[in-house]
């Protein structure tokens, strides 16, 4: 999980530098290309991995995905750091949302209560009708949107499919639709940009798939209090990097966000295994 934030958090200070002069929708289709191509020796190596059969569930996980992956990367260019990222931290709240409507989980009064709260947060720090509503904040509202479809379509997929295989689908089936939006806003990159493109696609796979390793190794009650690494490297990096004001509003409502988030996945995780203790002890 470490590995996954610090991956993550590099690859959003490349997209800022890379932003100065390139499109955010072509970081995005070099982010997909050269995360497919470092991805490859895996899926080579492992005969079997991508499975055909899956193919329209992981479309759909890859639409999703999609979406969120062009707004996150116009929303880190064009949106004060910590801005987008506290947003971005209320995937997993409209995710919670998403499971009740479309997978048919029950939801209950605490859950609710999280929910209200995280919402609040998001309120806290996009602030209507105070702040600037700029297309960079509007972006990381759709990318905590798409983005919790994608968590729901991930959570349905992982089930029966191997996680390795979920990363790489989305970084295959992205790459083209990613290259066609470039294209409306195609520029050739100048010489120097490209290591550092090289980079944020290495970065981007080197998060899915850590990401996906944790997940599979230990309950998300258990690791996603680590994710305060990224809020802090992303925030640091802001202010250090960037000049970003340390606005107290957004970092308390970022904490107010992600507080909420951590709160959610230790409660599913004591409803599962209470449920799991119920079906081993029937008696």
């Amino acid at each position: 999980m470490i590995v996954s934030c610090v991956a993550f958090a590099s690859m959003w200070v490349m997209i800022r530098y890379a932003s100065r002069e390139m499109h955010a929708f072509q970081i995005v289709f070099f982010r997909n290309f050269i995360g497919t191509l470092v991805l490859l020796p895996m899926i080579l190596s492992n005969k079997g991995l991508i499975r055909f059969s899956s193919l329209g569930r992981n479309v759909k996980r890859a639409t999703s995905g999609f979406i969120a992956t062009l707004a996150t990367f116009y929303a880190v260019a064009h949106a004060p750091l910590a801005t987008a990222l506290s947003i971005n931290y209320t995937a997993p709240l409209f995710a919670t949302l998403g499971a009740v409507l479309f997978l048919g989980e029950r939801i209950r009064f605490r859950r609710v209560a999280a929910l209200v709260i995280g919402f609040i947060g998001m309120l806290v720090v996009v602030r209507p009708g105070a702040l600037p509503l700029t297309p960079g904040v509007l972006a990381a509202v759709v990318s905590a949107l798409s983005t919790a479809f994608s968590i729901v379509a991930i959570r349905a997929l992982v089930a029966s499919d191997d996680s390795r295989a979920v990363a790489a689908w989305t970084f295959i089936l992205t790459t083209i639709p990613s290259l066609i939006v470039a294209s409306f806003v195609w520029t050739w990159p100048a010489a120097h940009l490209y290591p550092l493109l090289a980079l944020i696609g290495t970065a981007a796979a080197i998060g899915q798939l850590s990401l996906s390793r944790a997940f599979s190794l230990a309950e998300a009650s258990a690791i996603l209090p680590y994710d305060f690494v990224r809020f802090g490297l992303i925030t640091g990096a802001g202010i250090l990097l960037f000049g970003e004001r340390m606005d107290a509003l957004t970092i308390a409502g970022g904490a107010i966000i992600l507080a909420t988030t951590i709160y959610l996945a230790v409660r599913e995780a004591q409803v599962a295994r209470a449920i799991r203790t119920a079906s081993e002890n029937p008696g």
